[in-house]
């Protein structure tokens, strides 16, 4: 089944009791079970399961080809829960350019159980090689990568993790399972932050796991959330499950906005580069090309002159809002090295963009005006 078919379709089988096509919300917090706690259908509390979010992790597994999923409050809250699963003084591997909800969780909480966190550059497999030479737990990679756009090759991070014994995580957030399946690929378990383009509204909280196989890792990370609450409500799950329903047709549309901006971009006197894995200039671009069906809408510009010219152009955008978060409708710009708190490792002349769904020639303009 093709993936837009697989998005309309995917958990959304009509209610039994009612015949209704739009998936109900269960907001209740407890089952009636009987008196020696039998499941009479199958569930108790709403924090060991519920209706609503087994619908979203159908559709997620569903999605990304695997065999489960797990939903989570947060995209950080999904990560937590698989990197808390691996053994304590685990050693793992992740990328050097990355979200910086990862790298403070490596820095700030895993070394409390001994784990420790080598950042390498997974676009040179090289580099990965040597440094998973005295052992690893698992490879975390993130591809596209944020906020640089560097591409790293999953089937071969696959290979190299599998004959050290080891996992390999992929965070598929800026790409979607609609533009890269890394579970076909070779990679263990998918983390994404369903707030973004999964949600696609910029009105709902989530993350999610979705694994290769239902196996001890996959109970290790529910048990995790079990305990310790890391659940979606049934509201953000249900809007979730909402987005899944448009993500195709909206990534498509993400996708040829984001073309016309980042050729613009890159002809532009004032750009010093752009980052956006389909222009042929990109390092990666045919690794990109290999391994996903079309480069996405997220992208950075770094901007001639340094920090002052990047704030500039920043503070005279009026299509383009100045936010952080992306995959919504709206096209976001976000001066990166400011929001990473107080060691930003973002070059400073650094914006990342997400395009939305606006027409491209509005956000063309908007940009130009802004550079002008």
């Amino acid at each position: 089944m093709r993936p837009e078919t697989l998005a309309v379709h995917a958990g959304a089988e009509p209610d039994a009791a009612t015949g209704a096509v739009a998936p109900p919300i269960h907001l209740s917090t407890t089952f009636a079970h009987g008196p020696a706690a039998e499941r009479i259908a199958g569930y108790e509390y709403q924090r060991e399961g519920n209706p609503t979010q087994d619908r979203l992790e159908t559709a997620l597994a569903a999605l990304e080809s695997g065999t489960a999923a797990l939903a989570f409050a947060s995209g950080m809250a999904a990560m937590t829960a698989l990197l808390e699963s691996l053994p304590n003084d685990s050693r793992i591997l992740i990328p050097d350019d990355c979200y910086t909800g990862l790298r403070l969780l490596a820095q700030d909480f895993l070394t409390r159980r001994g784990i420790a966190a080598v950042a390498v550059d997974m676009s040179d497999l090289a580099a990965v090689r040597v440094a998973s030479a005295n052992g690893i737990a698992l490879i975390w990679a993130e591809t596209p990568s944020n906020p640089r756009l560097k591409i790293a090759d999953i089937a071969a991070l696959a290979q190299i993790a599998h004959a050290h014994d080891a996992l390999l995580a992929c965070d598929n957030t800026f790409a979607t399972p609609v533009l890269q399946q890394p579970l076909a690929l070779g990679a263990d378990v998918v983390m994404h932050s369903t707030t973004k383009y999964f949600g696609g509204h910029s009105d709902v909280l989530g993350g999610a796991l979705v694994f290769a196989q239902h196996d001890a890792l996959y109970e290790r990370a529910a048990h995790y959330r079990h305990v310790t609450g890391a659940i979606a409500s049934p509201f953000s799950t249900w809007l979730t499950l909402r987005g899944c329903r448009s993500l195709p047709a909206r990534m498509a549309w993400h996708c040829r906005n984001a073309r016309a901006v980042a050729e613009f971009l890159a002809a532009h006197p004032r750009v010093e580069r752009v980052n956006w894995p389909g222009l042929h200039t990109h390092a990666q671009h045919a690794v990109a090309a290999k391994q996903m069906r079309d480069f996405g809408g997220m992208m950075s510009v770094e901007i001639r002159g340094g920090r002052d010219a990047a704030l500039a152009v920043a503070s005279k955008v009026k299509v383009f809002t100045n936010a952080t978060s992306l995959g919504g409708c709206e096209s976001l710009l976000e001066h990166r090295a400011s929001v990473e708190g107080e060691h930003p490792v973002s070059p400073q002349n650094l914006l990342r963009i997400s395009v939305g769904l606006e027409h491209p020639d509005d956000l063309v303009a908007d940009l130009a005006q802004a550079l002008a």
